[in-house]
């Protein structure tokens, strides 16, 4: 059986489902609750049983009051409790026959076999008229994706976001930069888009080869600090979290635990960022994204704010 990795769904043997979050899933899974049976839910499956969304506190309020030993930076669900795999790479043909936009946007990308799919509501089996597609590149097609999606805008064959429809991610995001800002940064990503009018995303996730050896850990917490380096290493700025290797006297790396964060800037960039000083061994890293909104923590490319 192939490893276990981001943005796989899981199943228990509740039947609830839950988004892996972590690479590291050898013995427990890292992941986050997010559909559960309920007999009034707006989901409902192929053999007709209904479910519903959790959010991100009700998921951990009620693995901490059922499962509260797998409670930890996410949920750990022992290997042992787990019925099914979904994995995107694995289901993309079949959800593509079953749903005419995602078979559009699989058309636009033309990206390599099994190195594309799609996560979140439509891999369970639970999508609805509203949900999003959540697009998954694994690997180094991520980077053929991007010139992929922007070559596909210009020829029409998906659309760009609308000026709402970015309003609309800022005010979900709701990051500490302006929304000036934040849609300079965000445009030049190249990762989202909308097929027919429906809003999709590409998520960046590992090849299996890239996964060895990363542990999703917290250290010793320092303090808060604002710093501004110099990216060295951009190949995981897309990665959950996303690791920004810098030049920085004291700081080795900028992490991001949050999506609004991934990308945000290229090797050979001058960054400022503001976050959590964690001690990881011998090094120290800047987290971004220690709090689900990030209250208070960013990080900006100043090259690119000087270039605008």
């Amino acid at each position: 059986m192939l490893p276990i990795r981001l943005r796989d769904f899981i199943q228990d043997k509740n039947g609830w489902y839950y988004a892996v979050a972590a690479y590291d899933n050898t013995i427990k899974i890292g992941c986050v609750l997010r559909y559960i049976p309920d007999s009034a839910g707006d989901r409902i499956d192929n053999s007709g049983k209904r479910y519903r969304k959790v959010d991100f506190s009700e998921a951990f309020d009620l693995i901490a009051r059922i499962h509260p030993d797998w409670v930890s930076l996410v949920h750990r669900v022992p290997t042992t409790e787990v019925t099914s795999v979904l994995k995107p790479d694995k289901r993309i043909s079949d959800i593509a026959l079953s749903h005419p936009k995602v078979a559009k946007l699989v058309k636009a990308l033309h990206l390599p076999p099994c190195s594309f799919g799609v996560t979140g509501s439509l891999l369970c089996g639970l999508g609805c008229k509203s949900s999003d597609i959540d697009g998954v590149v694994y690997g180094d097609a991520f980077q053929y994706a991007r010139k992929q999606l922007n070559r596909s805008i210009r020829e029409g064959s998906v659309e760009e976001l609308s000026e709402e429809l970015w309003q609309t991610v800022y005010r979900k995001r709701n990051p500490e930069t302006s929304y000036e800002e934040f849609l300079l940064h965000e445009k030049r990503k190249l990762n989202r888009g909308q097929v027919d009018g429906t809003y999709f995303d590409l998520l960046f996730v590992r090849a299996y080869q890239d996964m060895h050896g990363y542990t999703m850990e917290k250290g010793a917490i320092i303090g808060k600090k604002t710093i501004e380096a110099t990216v060295t290493d951009d190949l995981f700025v897309f990665d959950s979290p996303a690791i920004y290797k810098i030049d920085h006297p004291e700081i080795s790396k900028v992490l991001s635990f949050t999506h609004t964060y991934t990308g945000q800037a290229f090797a050979g960039e001058l960054i400022q960022a503001k976050g959590i000083v964690e001690q990881h061994g011998k090094e120290k890293w800047l987290v971004v994204g220690t709090t689900r909104e990030a209250k208070g923590e960013f990080i900006s490319s100043l090259s690119l704010l000087e270039k605008a």
